[in-house]
């Protein structure tokens, strides 16, 4: 483990100070390539306009025609929480603004992922007019063909990256398709909806359908925006910390969603204090669980009731599940930490594992567990049944900074015809199905390509920090003013590093450590949590600044992350 500094521009760290930033958080946000503390505002005004997604205001045409015409909207969704979350938007905006539209999720343990032809047969069954995909379809070839064989129409809404062939829809929305400008490339699938439903309402209001009528508030949604950008762990670029901002400040205002407020309480978060690690740490892994585990469409009615009550009911069941699916991943880690010790001490640049009790929900959550332990990418398989038939795996992967997961697997399939059934995903995460007697082959394939495209420098673990605090700068003010700010993926929480005099350890809730840390004269409360490992008298550490709440007094508090080894 190496600890790094983050290089910036003095020139941008004065800008910002000059601003009247403090003096770390300008640091902090040099960091990131703020240049100025304009790029820091998150007025809504300031969002990227629809007209320059491809084809939105092409969608909004479609969507206004069907519902003026009376036709039956049908949603695909997804089953993660960005997939929920796009469904909830479209189902709430779409019937403000007068629409006949239900929705479908497939079950992913029956139906895999996507808009297949055996879903759309599934959702011909209700009669619907017009499907419309959020968070998926750009793949669908043979599920488009599928529908329109049937005389069924679709609307494709997706940010995942396309294959060779695009479906035959009607209309696609996808900043990821082949022309498409809008600068926002890492918009999730419900800032894509989103997108669309705000096209939508300008187009009925160009056709006169608000001169009677108030025209909905679409910004009430996007609570849900900000949990599905943040869930889906998509780079937080300036478009998308505008869409997450502002849905945390009507989460802070308590003018959420009765199933966001009903789920934070399940969690015992206060919506007044709530941050972006509650949208992706506690929000999103609820959400997921009905997906991993279930049902996603628990999920989904407990984003779309106006029903208190019915929302409760659903936050605990969501909440009930997500410790279930703690439990299972608990035992799969334990089950994997023998193999994955044999894989650390051997060469290789990837590594593939398999278990037969494994859960197939839970292999993407201990894909990426095992991905930062051995630091390499790390695809983890279970068994699946594919209709009537059996011997299939279903795996997911998560990759490390440097390497393209998604396209290795594109790699592995073009040189080995027919070994890899479905693939798809991102470069730091993807999934497959292939059939089990091809595992060894596919595990060989992978390596060799891996060893091949892997940049040597990628394998070498180096944690980027923001460098060092002063004594005076370890507050509880800094420390709250970082915890209301916006981070996540390609913009992450800062993350400090010095060197520290180790006073006492002592282990608390069985896995973690408490720690007393004396610097530069200071005594210092610290956790090492998920951490029993001994530490030396003096360590160089990464850590965080988090504060720390007991019986109502709060405090600061450093979160000790890594610890750097010679």
């Amino acid at each position: 483990m190496h600890l790094v500094e983050r290089k910036f521009e003095e020139a941008d760290r004065r800008a910002l100070v000059a601003a009247g930033l403090h003096p770390v958080l300008a640091r902090v946000y040099a960091a990131r390539r703020i240049h100025s503390a304009a790029e820091l505002d998150d007025d809504f005004k300031r969002l990227l306009p629809p007209a320059s997604l491809t084809h939105c205001e092409r969608a909004a045409g479609l969507l206004a025609d069907a519902i003026a015409a009376g036709k039956k909207l049908l949603i695909v969704a997804d089953y993660d929480a960005d997939g929920a979350t796009a469904c909830a938007v479209g189902v709430r905006a779409l019937r403000q603004m007068g629409a006949n539209v239900e929705y479908l999720v497939p079950n992913r343990f029956e139906l895999g992922y996507g808009l297949t032809p055996e879903l759309v047969d599934i959702a011909a069954q209700r009669r619907p007019d017009l499907l419309i995909t959020v968070d998926n379809g750009i793949a669908s070839v043979e599920g488009v063909e599928r529908a329109r064989s049937l005389g069924i129409a679709t609307l494709i809404t997706d940010h995942h990256l396309p294959g060779a062939e695009l479906p035959r829809a009607e209309c696609i929305v996808n900043p990821n398709q082949p022309g498409c400008g809008f600068a926002s490339k890492a918009i999730a699938g419900v800032g894509v909806m989103f997108y669309v439903m705000l096209a939508l309402r300008a187009e009925l209001r160009k056709r006169g359908a608000y001169q009677v009528t108030a025209e909905p508030n679409l910004a009430a949604l996007t609570d849900l925006v900000a949990l599905g950008t943040v869930a889906d762990v998509v780079p937080l670029d300036a478009n998308n910390r505008i869409l997450v901002a502002q849905g945390l400040k009507r989460l802070r205002a308590g003018k959420a969603q009765p199933g966001l407020e009903a789920l934070l309480r399940a969690a015992g978060r206060s919506s007044a204090q709530a941050n972006a690690f509650d949208l992706g740490f506690v929000l999103g892994p609820r959400l997921n669980a009905a997906g991993r585990l279930a049902d996603m469409s628990l999920g989904i009615e407990c984003l779309v009731t106006d029903d208190a009550a019915r929302a409760a009911n659903g936050a605990m069941e969501l909440d009930r599940l997500n410790r279930e699916r703690r439990r299972i991943e608990a035992e799969m880690l334990e089950q994997a930490r023998a193999a994955a010790a044999v894989v650390a001490e051997a060469p290789g640049a990837a590594a593939a594992f398999f278990d037969p009790a494994w859960h197939q929900g839970v292999v993407g959550i201990l894909a990426s567990r095992l991905r930062e332990r051995l630091h390499r990418p790390v695809i983890c398989f279970a068994r699946a049944n594919e209709g009537a038939q059996s011997g299939f795996l279903r795996g997911s992967g998560r990759s490390i900074p440097g390497f393209h997961l998604r396209d290795c697997l594109d790699l592995v399939a073009k040189r080995a015809p027919g070994l890899i059934l479905r693939f798809g995903g991102h470069a730091q995460a993807a999934g497959l199905t292939l059939r089990e007697a091809e595992l060894e082959r596919f595990r060989e394939a992978f390596s060799a390509v891996a060893e091949e495209t892997m940049p040597r420098e990628a394998l070498t673990r180096t944690v980027e920090t923001d460098g060092a605090l002063e004594p005076a700068q370890l507050s509880l003010s800094l420390a709250q003013a970082l915890e209301e700010r916006i981070w996540g993926q390609g913009f992450p929480q800062p993350l400090f590093c010095d060197t520290f005099a180790l006073e006492s350890q002592r282990v608390v809730g069985e896995k973690h450590s408490k720690l007393k840390l004396v610097k530069d004269g200071r005594r210092l409360e610290a956790m090492r949590f998920n951490s029993l490992d001994p530490l030396p008298a003096r360590f160089r550490a990464a850590y965080r600044l988090s504060v720390n709440e007991y019986n109502g007094l709060q405090s600061v508090q450093i979160n000790v992350e890594h610890v750097e080894t010679p």
